[in-house]
């Protein structure tokens, strides 16, 4: 094969790379939630993925631009009634991508049970989509067999103001020791600053998607 026409046949495959890279980078944003097998019911929670959810230019600039995007995401188990169903139980998370520009690099932290979790620093945007899209097992549970369920999440994406991320980035390096000695709740301080204090940059509203998974029912897995 003549060397000019192997060259032009790698450009045409890294172009083809590059086009898919960025469509899936791109893609639509994507919640999607998987219950558990009607036999592991009773002893483990749902399968939530949220895929894509840092697309948009509006939002990468203000990434870029120092504001974090703040992930809430909110399960909610529901029994299936007669004519109206109970919701069981919730179960919260948060997770954060901010710009660390010194660094030159995204970081994504995990806030469980106001607990933060690194889920890593990123070069490339991408990289950190990559890891908010990791499938996140939510830790709540059915607990009765013979009865119908169903879950719903809702995940809400918004920026925060950069007053907001001072008080978070205080808290998440340990430096408000009131919270700590137990005279500041620290669930306030991360309500307050990721929560109540939302800056509405991303066209005046926030973006929010709900799922739900098909109704299920608990067995003990006995045959």
């Amino acid at each position: 094969m003549p060397r000019r026409l192997l060259r032009s046949l790698l450009l045409v495959v890294v172009l083809l790379g590059t086009t898919a890279a960025r469509a899936t980078a791109q893609g639509k944003p994507t919640l999607s939630i998987v219950a558990p097998a009607a036999d592991q019911a009773a002893h483990t929670g749902p399968v939530v993925v949220a895929s894509h959810m840092l697309t948009g230019r509006k939002l990468q600039e203000l990434l870029a631009s120092g504001f974090p995007a703040r992930l809430h995401f909110t399960v909610e188990l529901w029994s299936v009634g007669g004519w109206l169903n109970d919701l069981e139980r919730v179960t919260e998370w948060d997770v954060v991508v901010r710009w660390l520009a010194v660094e030159h690099a995204y970081e994504v932290t995990q806030l469980v049970a106001d607990q933060p979790f690194s889920l890593g620093r990123f070069a490339q945007l991408n990289d950190a989509a990559a890891a908010v899209a990791r499938p996140v097992r939510a830790p709540i549970a059915a607990f009765a067999t013979g009865r119908r369920f169903y879950y719903q999440a809702t995940l809400s994406v918004e920026t925060l103001s950069l007053t907001d991320l001072d008080e978070v980035e205080r808290w998440l390096r340990g430096e408000l020791q009131p919270a700590v000695r137990g005279q500041r709740n620290p669930g306030t301080v991360l309500g307050r600053g990721l929560k109540t204090v939302a800056t509405r940059l991303m066209g005046g509203e926030r973006r929010e998607y709900v799922e739900r998974t098909s109704v299920f029912e608990v067995t003990d897995g006995k045959k």
